[in-house]
């Protein structure tokens, strides 16, 4: 069955099961203590973080291991935020990051600090020039991912840093999505990663925070991992997760341009093949294995039940998939349609045959679940009215578009059509939709219940 969401967790590289085994035999004594068992444990513990911080581009020392990537993250914030409280309480990140990043800010901001979320382009890429007028006298810290986790859009780190650098600011870089890779480029001060994200098991997490950046510790004192990571490592997963972090970087240049034909392939053939499809992130600038595509009239989690019955796990960002009912924050900042979202990232080693065989089966999967929504090419009908208003009440994405996209027709060019709806998407959905039909979105009005959203027709 093809596992197209390595973006998730990748499954577990060869190398890092080798290491894994072995480390369990030879590294399972506490690496403080001075006997042979222990002076043992220490040497593969040293091994490691040197591996890891070779990988990284740091100083071995500069390293320290967690128990994940949210761990690492939280610990990164957190200790810059409290090491220059005294220059003030400013957090400044992107709108895009990470869910940890973003609950870490909330922590911040419930705690009295201020955050600036900086905002992005269509294609989910930040600007310098964004980051340099967040910042002020009392900004502590900024936050940027190196490369997004649902669009694969690479974030412009190294200009970034040194906007924050000029400025005087820290900037923390969440790398787990691109680490296995190839090392984060320019002048960052503290990065985090997670080893399930390139193929070493969960778990582990990693922490580097560059000599000089004022950096105080929370929660109790420990004197393991720099007092950075309280606790008794797990010395046998840190030793699979730095062997299989050397071993991707080794297959990285020849895998990344492999998988890089296949994206390219998925990117240019969705939208040949389903009608009504936007492909979001950047074309050019974004991570070589990882695709995203969102589908009109499509309920995004019947949709990845029945890509799931053909054998296909892939991923989504559509609220249609979420408890919430609310679309990907990622999403929602690009402003780009949510609905019937399908997220593709391929792990290495992926055969062409398998991406063959998932566009083969999308079309008629898409198809499908706009049949049983009751979606239909709407006939050409003589104008009834200029303009429509729509109860859309109680209905729940994708159907809000559906009844908009049914009810167009119905007015002549010039006319309007106005969709009252308590579904939160909509408010996303509705102006994609526009921009994907060739309509004009005019606008937002709240109601009493719900908002009203007017679109004029304009073909």
């Amino acid at each position: 069955m093809p596992y197209f969401d390595s973006a998730s967790a990748a499954p577990l590289h060869p190398v890092a099961r080798q290491a894994l085994q072995a480390a369990l035999d030879e590294g399972w004594a506490d690496p403080a203590r001075l006997y042979r068992e222990g002076r043992r444990a220490r040497l593969l513990l040293d091994a490691a973080r040197e591996a890891a911080a070779e990988a990284v581009g740091c100083r071995a020392d500069e390293l320290v291991f967690t128990p994940s990537g949210t761990h690492a993250v939280h610990t990164g914030v957190a200790g810059v935020l409290a090491g220059r409280r005294r220059v003030g309480s400013h957090l400044v990140v992107s709108a895009v990051e990470h869910s940890s990043v973003l609950h870490a800010a909330e922590v911040h901001e419930a705690r009295g600090g201020t955050v600036t979320e900086v905002p992005v382009d269509r294609w989910g890429a930040v600007t310098p020039t964004a980051y340099a007028d967040a910042l002020t006298p009392e900004t502590a810290l900024a936050c940027l991912q190196s490369a997004n986790h649902e669009v694969g859009t690479v974030q412009p780190v190294a200009e970034v840093a040194e906007v924050c650098g000029a400025a005087g600011v820290p900037l923390l870089v969440d790398a787990a999505q691109s680490l296995g890779w190839g090392p984060v480029e320019g002048a960052w001060s503290v990065l985090a990663a997670s080893a399930h994200k390139w193929g070493g098991p969960p778990g582990v997490g990693l922490l580097a925070v560059r000599k000089g950046v004022r950096f105080s510790p929370q929660g109790p004192a420990d004197e393991r991992e720099s007092g950075r990571s309280p606790g008794f490592t797990n010395l046998p997963a840190i030793v699979a997760a730095a062997a299989s972090l050397r071993a991707v970087r080794a297959e990285a240049e020849g895998e990344a341009a492999r998988l890089r034909v296949l994206v390219d392939r998925i990117r240019r053939r969705v939208v040949r093949l389903v009608p009504d499809v936007e492909v979001v992130g950047d074309p050019e600038r974004r991570l070589p294995h990882l695709v995203t595509f969102s589908c009109l009239y499509v309920d995004g989690e019947t949709l990845l039940h029945e890509l799931d019955r053909a054998g296909f796990s892939v991923s989504s960002g559509s609220s249609c998939t979420s408890s919430t009912l609310t679309p990907s924050h990622v999403l929602r900042a690009m402003g780009v349609l949510s609905e019937g979202n399908v997220r593709v990232s391929l792990p290495p080693g992926t055969p062409a045959e398998e991406v063959n065989a998932f566009l083969e089966v999308l079309p008629r999967a898409v198809a499908d679940v706009r049949e049983r929504l009751g979606v239909s090419e709407p006939p050409a009908v003589a104008p009834v009215a200029d303009s429509l208003e729509l109860d859309a009440l109680g209905l729940r994405c994708p159907q809000p578009v559906i009844e908009l996209a049914r009810a167009i027709v119905t007015v002549p060019v010039g006319g309007t059509v106005t969709v009252v709806s308590d579904d939160e998407v909509a408010r996303l959905d509705i102006p994609a939709w526009c921009a994907m039909r060739g309509h004009t979105y005019v606008g937002e009005t709240p109601r009493e219940v719900g908002s009203a959203y007017t679109v004029r027709r304009a073909v």
